[in-house]
C-alpha cells in the first residue's frame, strides 16, 4: 500500500450528497476477481453518456461533458470534495479501489458512511472529517479559483489552504500509523514474518504429520 505522508494536489468538488458505492463503482464491475483496473469506471453512470460493462475501451466512449470529473479545470485532481454521507449503500471494497485507482489520495466530506470509511484506510486513501460550514467553504473556494489546490499533512494532521490557513483534522492513532507507513492488514502482519516462520518450524519439528496433511 503506498505511504501517505504529505499529499498536495488539484480538488474536485462532487456536490452531491448521499453519493452511495454503486454510483461510485456500478454493480457490473464487481465481477473482475482482480483488484486493479476499476479506475476508468469509477462514478461510470455519470461519467459517460453510455452504458458501461467490463472490458470497454474507455477511450471508445462517449463522456458526459456535464459531469464535473469531466470538465478541463478537474483534469489531473486527486482530492475529492464531497458531501455528507459519502460512499453510503453497500460494503463493496471496489468504491475505495475505484477512487484509489482513479488517482484520488485524499477524500474530505462532512461525514463518511462507516464501512465506506474503514475500507478506504485499508486501502491508501485518507478520508477526512472536518465540519459542514467548513466544507462549504472550501466548495465555494473551489468554485471560485480554478486551479485550487490543497496540502494535506497527515503527520501534522492538518490541512493548508493556498493562502496558509491551517484545517486541523482528527485521525484515529492506529489508523494514522498504517498510512503513515503504507501498511495494509497483510503488511501489518507480514511485520512479524520471522515470528511466523520460526513458529511453522517448530510446530513442524513437534508435528511432522501436518507437512504431509498440508501438501495432501
Amino acid at each position: 500500500m503506498q505511504k501517505f505522508t504529505v499529499h498536495k494536489g488539484l480538488v474536485a468538488p462532487m456536490d452531491r450528497e448521499n453519493v452511495d458505492t454503486d454510483a461510485i463503482i456500478p454493480k457490473q464491475f464487481l465481477k473482475s476477481i482482480r483488484k486493479t483496473g476499476f479506475g476508468p469506471n469509477l462514478f461510470d453512470e455519470w461519467r459517460y453518456l453510455d452504458k458501461g460493462e467490463p472490458g470497454q475501451d474507455p477511450a471508445a466512449r462517449k463522456p458526459n461533458p456535464d459531469f464535473v470529473l469531466n470538465e478541463p479545470r478537474y483534469a489531473g485532481a486527486s482530492i475529492l470534495l464531497a458531501r455528507k454521507n459519502f460512499g453510503c449503500g453497500s460494503s463493496r471494497e471496489h468504491a475505495p479501489w475505484a477512487i484509489e485507482q482513479y488517482g484520488f489520495r485524499a477524500l474530505i466530506a462532512p461525514s463518511f458512511a462507516d464501512i465506506f470509511f474503514n475500507n478506504c484506510f485499508k486501502n491508501g486513501l485518507l478520508p477526512i472529517v472536518l465540519p459542514e460550514t467548513t466544507v462549504a467553504r472550501l466548495f465555494d473556494e473551489v468554485a471560485a479559483f480554478p486551479g485550487y489546490e490543497l496540502s494535506i499533512d497527515l503527520e501534522r494532521q492538518v490541512i493548508v489552504e493556498p493562502q496558509g490557513n491551517q484545517i486541523p483534522f482528527d485521525v484515529q492513532p492506529f489508523r494514522k500509523y498504517c498510512l503513515l507507513n503504507g501498511l495494509d492488514d497483510i503488511g501489518l502482519t507480514l511485520r512479524h514474518k520471522d515470528k511466523i516462520t520460526q513458529f511453522e518450524a517448530q510446530r513442524l519439528a513437534t508435528k511432522p504429520w501436518l507437512a504431509h496433511t498440508l501438501a495432501g
